[in-house]
């Protein structure tokens, strides 16, 4: 029950922060080392939760104090360039983690508008099996999965049109159960016909559209919601339209929040401010696999980030890394403050407390408070352990600078020396400290008081062993 806790203490933490995971399970592991130690030595748990509670409050008091303004996030690329680049060089190689970090900058800054919440489902991640997981990047505009169904279609067109339609070009089947009877092969034949009919009409009025829109050479792009039979697909294609058909709805949505334009439902009354408008529209051929890029949109509000890799397991590696780099460029951007990186925030945040709160904390809670203060010490400790370097002397390095200089200390892991995170471009989330601190205090503080486990199962009848009512702590 213990390892459950924890995990959906972790994805709690992911869900409202979208990173800050690690950090919240080493938290809150070292809060339950750091007490078993005390309740050792004779301590009651409760007096080290009450000092866990009054620490965490006062270190919440700190962070609001500690944290950097960022104000004008939203128009300071290089801050939110560090606030990406600290995230993902925590899960990507450098190399890769640089390339990224532009990417997901630029599709931040796309779709993100001054005063308003960033919704980052406007930002599609698109994945796309390659050799070369650097030939990732940002596409300012829309990928679809998906080609046109005809040989003879364009494969590229520039100064395009775009028209988003749910309009059906082929025969549906009535909405109520219907049949159509026929007794000779010449009635069937004038059934096709006026079917055939209906539906060329319905591509004469588009292709005439088209050629009253497209009067410098422009291109126009059809992209249908539902079907297109192949005699539609070669009117089109004679025509020198590109028609995608049974795009996805979600799509849909996306393509007239980059291209612009409307989604058009009947092809009567056409008109031109229905139509959206990119820069360029190309299909790619990838193996067995079509995909179609809608790029260089004037005024996109939705973007599209393109992942390649060799395999699965790398893809899905960036894609993860990904998803925590516009967490956290979208966290900056909405708490208007940033927290130094690098260990710094923790290692001022244990001095605080034993310099300062301590003294003003009466009784036995000074213990619990002592405990807290050593385990926020972890973080920069892992940091020095994975890094290969000695961890004491890292940490006494860390405090000794921190007491002279009173400034945030880091820890440089290519060095093993103290630096500021702040000129070195590493920053973190401000919400993210802030949800570990409550939810690994919070958790500890529940294991430390459970009192004995009661196993239930199939043997707790009249035969279940005479020790098995429970598990004391």
């Amino acid at each position: 029950p213990t390892a459950i806790m924890v995990a959906r203490t972790a994805t709690a933490q992911d869900d409202v922060t979208g990173d800050g995971t690690t950090s919240t399970v080493l938290l809150c592991g070292e809060l339950l080392k750091q007490a078993d130690r005390r309740v050792g030595e004779g301590l009651h748990p409760r007096v080290i939760t009450d000092g866990f509670d009054l620490a965490r409050d006062a270190t919440i008091d700190f962070l609001n104090e500690f944290k950097v303004d960022a104000e004008n996030a939203l128009e300071d690329r290089d801050l939110l360039t560090a606030v990406a680049s600290t995230s993902l060089r925590t899960k990507l190689d450098s190399e890769l983690a640089g390339q990224m970090t532009n990417a997901v900058v630029d599709a931040v800054q796309c779709i993100a508008e001054p005063d308003k919440p960033v919704d980052l489902h406007m930002v599609e991640i698109m994945e796309m099996p390659n050799k070369m997981a650097t030939d990732s990047r940002f596409v300012n505009g829309i990928v679809l999965d998906h080609g046109s169904r005809h040989p003879d279609m364009p494969k590229l067109l520039e100064n395009c049109f775009i028209m988003t339609c749910n309009v059906t070009f082929e025969y549906e089947k009535t909405e109520v159960q219907s049949g159509f009877y026929y007794s000779t092969a010449e009635e069937r034949e004038k059934l096709v016909e006026s079917e055939r009919k209906w539906l060329d009409e319905r591509c004469r009025q588009v292709v005439n559209f088209k050629r009253s829109v497209c009067t410098n050479g422009e291109g126009f792009v059809i992209i249908d919601q539902k079907g297109i039979d192949p005699l539609s697909l070669d009117i089109f294609a004679k025509e020198g339209i590109i028609a995608l058909r049974r795009a996805k709805r979600r799509n849909m949505e996306r393509l007239t929040l980059a291209c612009g334009g409307h989604p058009i439902h009947s092809v009567e009354d056409l008109d031109k401010s229905m139509l959206g408008w990119a820069g360029k529209v190309s299909e790619v051929t990838l193996g067995d696999d079509k995909f179609t890029f809608v790029e260089e949109c004037k005024h996109p509000k939705s973007c599209t980030i393109l992942i390649q890799g060799p395999n699965k397991h790398t893809i899905d590696q960036i894609k993860d890394a990904l998803r925590d780099g516009l967490r956290a460029v979208k966290n900056s951007i909405e708490d208007r403050f940033v927290v130094p990186g690098a260990g710094a925030f923790e290692v001022a945040a244990a001095a605080n407390l034993k310099n300062n709160v301590m003294r003003k904390v009466k009784g036995r809670a000074k213990i619990g408070v002592e405990a807290f203060a050593d385990a926020l010490l972890v973080i920069p400790k892992t940091l020095a352990e994975n890094s290969g370097l000695d961890v004491q002397d890292v940490i006494i390095k860390l405090n000794d600078e921190h007491e002279e200089t009173e400034m945030p200390i880091g820890l440089d892991i290519n060095t093993g020396e103290p630096i500021l995170p702040a000129d070195e471009g590493i920053w973190d989330n401000v919400r993210v400290k802030r949800q570990c601190l409550y939810l690994s205090t919070v958790l500890a503080n529940q294991l430390l008081l459970v009192d004995e486990v009661m196993r239930a199962g199939r043997n707790m009848g009249k035969g279940a062993p005479a020790d098995a009512g429970g598990m004391p702590m």
